[in-house]
């Protein structure tokens, strides 16, 4: 491992609290992809699947930061470990009715409820924040190895899902991500020595984080930025589908994810000087650029190597959107304004994910690959019309962190 990342897991505790972060965020690749694997093989209806996955998506989406709201105010462990139960006990619910033939209406209620899974990407970063406070070169480097995770997790989780679900049965997919959820959260949340400290009532503002001019730049960005991912995973199978290959898409995908994986482990080695938010805005106009390129691939060949290009700007575009939710949003809201922008990608997502599936019927792959290409562009649209609130100081910041600094030094509390 490069020096870099051994000097970030030097600190008591990081590697333990890193690996639990993997296996609690395997569901986010696994769940959705799963339920539809299992509702298509059940049921033959596709259309009811994507439904149903959507409908998990959109619910994490309302529910995310909600939850991350009360990890902030209350701590992880007090809040995690309940509504992981609350997830699991929703996706027994889903599993029970599908293998049943439960009617249609009890499959939405237990799929909204497995919205309640927390975002565990969210929460290991905030202990990573906690750890090298005052830090930034570290902090850079564990936020780049956080995404080299995301990406890990992105490459093996879907593979994962719909071996299990086709080779054993259909609801291996959906019932392994809940085990990997029990599994991180719980293994997570006892390990109480790198647990960020909440802070005291006084401390949290009675607003959303959202409030944040900063942080609504980036909510909206990734939004954007979430079309161009949900728009190109459904046109890729499409795509290898009509060359008569669709297995071949989830290697395609992967080889997607896998430059994003390797671009965020160089760019964690990288000591970067300037502002982050020019290196932000940088980030978005490449991942829009790299679309242009997949409209003129004729083959699954060609497109591969054109997602690798692309999946190139992803983590460090995601290492560099989190160092600016760091410095935008008061500590004390950090975990929520984290996953305020894991809301605006899942949202994104859904919306891609639809546009694309309707210019595929009309006009076919080929075409629907026009859909990440102009979602790219709304991206850095509305990244240059923010760009001033991004660089524009937030002049209360530092005074609340030299407050709460006091306020922890008089408890003895130890952050780092």
């Amino acid at each position: 491992m490069p020096s870099p990342y051994r000097a970030i897991f030097a600190t008591p505790g990081s590697k333990a609290f890193s690996a639990a972060g993997f296996f609690g965020r395997m569901p986010l690749s696994m769940m959705g992809i799963g339920v539809v694997t299992m509702i298509s093989q059940l049921t033959g209806r596709y259309g009811l699947a994507g439904l149903l996955s959507a409908t998990i998506a959109l619910s994490a989406a309302v529910l995310g930061p909600q939850i991350s709201r009360l990890v902030d105010r209350h701590g992880q462990a007090r809040v995690l470990r309940p509504a992981t139960l609350a997830s699991v006990a929703a996706v027994t619910g889903l599993v029970v009715c599908a293998q049943t033939r439960a009617p249609d209406w009890t499959l939405f209620v237990f799929s909204a409820g497995v919205g309640c899974v927390p975002s565990v990407g969210s929460m290991i970063r905030a202990r990573w924040a906690a750890v090298y406070r005052g830090s930034p070169r570290e902090l850079h480097t564990a936020y780049a190895w956080e995404s080299t995770v995301d990406e890990a997790c992105f490459i093996f989780g879907p593979i994962i899902s719909i071996g299990l679900s086709t080779a054993w049965f259909p609801a291996a997919g959906p019932v392994l991500a809940g085990v990997f959820l029990l599994i991180g959260v719980f293994w997570l949340t006892a390990q109480r020595s790198t647990e960020p400290v909440p802070l005291p009532r006084e401390h949290h503002p009675g607003a959303s984080a959202l409030r944040s001019p900063g942080l609504q730049v980036l909510v909206m960005t990734f939004v954007a930025t979430g079309a161009i991912f949900g728009a190109v995973d459904v046109v890729t199978v499409a795509f290898a589908d009509e060359q008569g290959r669709k297995a071949a898409a989830s290697l395609v995908l992967a080889v997607y994810a896998l430059g994003s994986c390797l671009a965020g482990l160089v760019f964690g080695l990288l000591h970067l000087k300037g502002a982050a938010g020019r290196r932000w805005l940088v980030g978005v106009c490449a991942m829009a650029v790299s679309m242009i390129p997949l409209q003129l691939a004729g083959n699954l060949t060609v497109l591969a190597v054109a997602l690798f290009v692309a999946g190139l700007s992803i983590a460090p575009t995601m290492v560099t959107t989190m160092a600016l939710v760091e410095t935008h949003v008061p500590r004390a809201q950090l975990t929520e304004g984290m996953t305020w922008t894991s809301t605006g990608l899942a949202v994104g997502v859904a919306l891609g994910s639809a546009a694309a599936g309707w210019v595929v019927d009309a006009a076919g792959a080929r075409a629907g690959y026009a859909v990440p290409t102009v979602a790219g562009a709304v991206a850095v649209v509305v990244a240059l019309l923010g760009y001033r609130r991004l660089s524009r100081p937030v002049p209360t910041r530092e005074g609340q962190r030299s407050d709460e600094r006091e306020q922890h030094d008089r408890h003895g509390a130890n952050l780092a």
